[in-house]
């Protein structure tokens, strides 16, 4: 399962041989560096940890630097684990660039949304509003949340304000357009998950590929 890590830098358009409009959202992906093999015999499982981004000394713990010296490997900022397949083999120090991945190929790409902070139900949930005149007082409010003898309590699970954002999220099925080797770049058609500048883990999709 290839993988590598990556940056969003934005969202632009480009053209095909036909002069279509594609939405692409620009990716600075890599080199990522092969920073620990795991095994079956050491760790019960076949896994690589790859590292993202050089990372100053000074900003690393001495558990950290002892982990990246013991695999010879370069400090990182950022660090992820693949699972691999029984076929498939990493050598520690190997980079992966995104030069591995092809064009055309279809892509998971995981990120962390835009925080929100605390929003009502409307924005949160898609609610509907209350009626905006004659006397309403009753506008974005969440309404009656349950019946008063009985249950004589508010279930849990209802959706309520509270925390928008900010979560975990994979995008699966995103066309790998183009890739720009000599840059670290690739473009894939469509939105990601993320701010500009957000942390992306970019992976063959895992299923929906052309056979």
């Amino acid at each position: 399962m290839k993988t590598i890590l990556g940056k969003k830098v934005g969202m632009t358009q480009i053209f095909s041989e036909m002069g279509a409009a594609i939405p692409v959202t620009v990716i600075e992906a890599g080199p990522a560096v092969v920073t620990q093999i795991k095994t079956v015999e050491t760790d019960g499982y076949n896994a690589v940890q790859i590292g993202f981004e050089d990372a100053k000394e000074q900003r690393l713990n001495k558990p950290a630097k002892g982990h990246f010296a013991k695999w010879q490997a370069p400090l990182k900022k950022h660090l992820t684990e693949i699972r691999l397949a029984d076929d498939e083999s990493y050598e520690a120090g190997q980079v992966i660039t995104v030069a591995d991945f092809e064009e055309g190929i279809k892509l998971d790409i995981t990120g962390t949304s835009k925080g929100k902070g605390t929003q009502g139900n409307i924005k949160r949930h898609g609610h509907h509003r209350g009626p905006m005149t004659h006397g309403s007082k009753h506008k974005r409010l969440p309404g009656g949340l349950a019946a008063g003898t009985y249950p004589s309590r508010v279930f849990k699970g209802n959706e309520a304000p509270g925390r928008m954002g900010r979560e975990t999220i994979t995008v699966q099925n995103v066309e790998l357009v183009k890739v720009i080797a000599d840059r670290n770049v690739m473009l894939v058609k469509g939105a990601v998950p993320g701010r500009k500048g957000g942390l992306l883990r970019i992976q063959y999709a895992i299923k929906g590929q052309d056979k």
